[in-house]
């Protein structure tokens, strides 16, 4: 509807009384409620956004890098947020209601960028209205990008070269906004241009500089609950594409089992993302996300040990920069449980596991 039918309407309902100012700032006010994402706009477009979060009317808060902080931002009340909450999610095909209290899915419309979003309704959220918008920006970064930002140490630069040419797979780990899809997106980025990249996701974060590069993304259901296609049903199809390299974007669930199992029938050199807090925590997390597939653990363990070489684990320093933090090989104990050695750390040099990185490095031809 144009502008000036909408100001001919609100003149209308307010019995001609208005003039031009008031008018203009009804506008506004319509403007902020029906569009977008309301007054949360400008923290979404802001450089270097990660995450907004509202807990309450006058508690929203942003992270743009650095760690949450409270933003300027306040809604007049709780059923603004409520609106604003319910308007979104039917913005992604869903209902928001005291049936369905809660909703999970993605926006679009932000140019380069989509927005994650959630929100729990009350009395599930017993404070009010809970909503968290992520800003998930395409990773296109280089290894050089980072090695100049002091992501990452030259020396570690060295070995990631290594073992992107060597065809070595590799997860890479750590907690939430620690930098993992940056962190994969360049590795990627340095993979020879020959080879083909198939890359299945859950929601399209990863933008490597590749010529070859194919990219699935999994559908959540409509909102009669039909049509979803699952991050697992991509890694089967990913198969019968002819890749040269699968990689999952994100491994959250039975899909490991997929791709364990693709990495361990000739397809070298395949990466994901895990979420772990510290290296050590890594074989426990899949064991988990296994069990969800129908593995066991001993089936677990024998299926990462043949399948997954290296670890980067990316972590927040004591500044909150985001950096690679270590360089770990998998190993296979008497017992079958694997493990973590670390082969190179950020604060103390070269570990234990070195000596078994160079090794396989070598045995595929690297130095």
């Amino acid at each position: 509807m144009r502008p000036n039918v909408v100001a001919a309407a609100i003149r209308a309902e307010s019995g001609g009384v208005l003039g031009d100012t008031e008018v203009l700032n009804e506008l506004r006010v319509m403007q902020t409620e029906l569009t977008g994402a309301g007054i949360l706009e400008p923290l979404l477009w802001a450089d270097g956004t990660t995450d907004v979060l509202v807990t309450a009317p006058d508690a929203v808060w942003v992270d743009d890098g650095s760690g949450l902080r409270p933003s300027r931002i306040r809604f007049a009340d709780e059923a603004a947020v409520r609106r604003l909450a319910q308007r979104l999610a039917l913005a992604v095909g869903r209902r928001l209601d005291d049936a369905q209290p809660w909703v999970d899915g993605q926006l679009t419309g932000f140019g380069t960028f989509t927005v994650r979003l959630h929100a729990v309704l009350p009395p599930i959220a017993e404070a009010g209205t809970c909503l968290s918008l992520r800003v998930l920006r395409p990773a296109s970064q280089d290894l050089a990008a980072l090695v100049r930002s002091g992501a990452i140490a030259p020396e570690a630069a060295g070995l990631l070269d290594e073992i992107i040419a060597t065809r070595l797979a590799f997860l890479v780990a750590g907690g939430t906004g620690a930098g993992k899809t940056t962190l994969l997106s360049a590795a990627l980025g340095a993979v020879a241009e020959d080879e083909r990249i198939v890359c299945v996701e859950d929601a399209s974060e990863l933008a490597p500089r590749h010529p070859h590069l194919v990219k699935l993304v999994a559908r959540a259901a409509n909102v009669e609950g039909i049509g979803e296609v699952t991050v697992r049903d991509l890694v089967r199809q990913a198969l019968r594409m002819r890749p040269d390299r699968i990689v999952v974007g994100e491994v959250r669930g039975a899909e490991v089992v997929d791709l364990l199992a693709a990495l361990n029938t000739g397809h070298d050199g395949g990466a994901g993302t895990v979420h772990a807090n510290s290296p050590a925590e890594v074989p426990a997390r899949l064991e988990a996300l296994a069990a969800a597939g129908g593995l066991d653990r001993r089936a677990l363990h024998s299926q990462l040990a043949a399948a997954v070489q290296v670890l980067l684990h990316v972590s927040r320093d004591a500044g909150g920069r985001r950096r690679l933090a270590e360089i770990a090989v998998l190993v296979r104990g008497s017992g079958g449980e694997v493990s973590t050695e670390t082969a190179w750390h950020a604060d103390r040099g070269e570990g234990t596991g070195m000596a078994r990185l160079r090794a396989m490095l070598a045995e595929r031809g690297g130095r």
